[in-house]
């Protein structure tokens, strides 16, 4: 990618090196709920619509400067939460509204957010209770090696799929989401999850396909970007881990669907392509 022009956010609370502490307020030991869109490792992003219920009030809580990090790799995040601003922003315009942009926080090992505790091996993920995502950027080498996933526009989609929630949780996709638990079965609820994560793949591929418009893309910077869908499709996850495929669990889509909306996004820039909800076949 060339971000070298990209104002870098600031939107970025650092809170490497400094523990998990207090920070921003959390919730009491006896009611912490895990209750994140946990990217990478299949987690149930439904369980998040309980988080309004769930938050306690801060306690101990400090509040941490925002502001562009300066080693290489908080830049780099930095100026890809910039770019999707700058696309975001563009496209609520258009459409007479306007985009309220989420903050990045960067942590190491643990972080605590207003929807409980976060780890390191859950992998990226965004919290609707305080809008923010949250990242390791350890996970970026984890993307590399575990995933077979290389390249910094393979590392963008990962943020830009974290952002994307935000704009659901902007657009009404999270409420759809609230409104059907308990009334429809597990399965249902899974299917319903599967959607809900395409749809932020396509959103994806929307701020994708503006990036190249900026000429922030490269050549290869496509195809690290689907192969990055792929490698994280709950079919290719769940042979790896378990060594069988179980349709029936999914909850982000097969590696196939994955790309295929990744890609529908890239080539229309367009989010009206990306309504999942409504498609007939996913």
């Amino acid at each position: 990618m060339d971000l070298g022009r990209q104002r870098a956010s600031g939107n970025v609370e650092d809170r490497r090196g400094m523990g998990i502490g207090r920070i921003g307020g959390g919730l009491g030991v006896g009611g912490i709920v895990i209750a994140v869109i946990a990217y990478f490792l299949g987690l149930d992003p439904g369980a998040v619509m309980s988080v309004a219920e769930q938050v306690a009030a801060p306690q101990e809580a400090r509040e941490v400067p925002k502001g562009a990090p300066a080693d290489e790799m908080g830049q780099f995040a930095a100026r890809v939460l910039g770019s999707t601003e700058h696309v975001w922003g563009g496209i609520f315009e258009r459409s007479n509204a306007q985009y309220r942009a989420p903050t990045l926080v960067l942590y190491d090992g643990q972080v605590r957010s207003a929807c409980g505790m976060g780890q390191s091996a859950m992998g990226p993920f965004y919290c609707p209770g305080d809008e923010k995502l949250y990242v390791d950027l350890s996970f970026f080498r984890d993307l590399q090696t575990r995933f077979g996933a290389p390249g910094d526009f393979a590392q963008a989609y990962v943020i830009a799929h974290e952002v994307a929630h935000h704009v659901q949780r902007l657009t009404g996709s999270f409420r759809r989401l609230e409104e059907a638990r308990g009334r429809v079965s597990p399965a249902e609820f899974n299917r319903l999850s599967v959607r809900m994560e395409l749809q932020a793949d396509c959103y994806a591929g929307v701020w994708g396909h503006h990036a190249g418009s900026l000429r922030q893309l490269q050549a290869g910077d496509v195809a690290e970007g689907l192969a990055a869908a792929s490698a994280i499709g709950d079919d290719r996850l769940q042979k790896q881990t378990q060594g069988r495929v179980v349709p029936e669990s999914f909850t982000h889509g097969s590696s196939e669907q994955r790309v295929r909306w990744f890609r529908r996004g890239l080539e229309s820039g367009d989010p009206q392509a990306c309504d999942t909800f409504s498609a007939a076949q996913l």
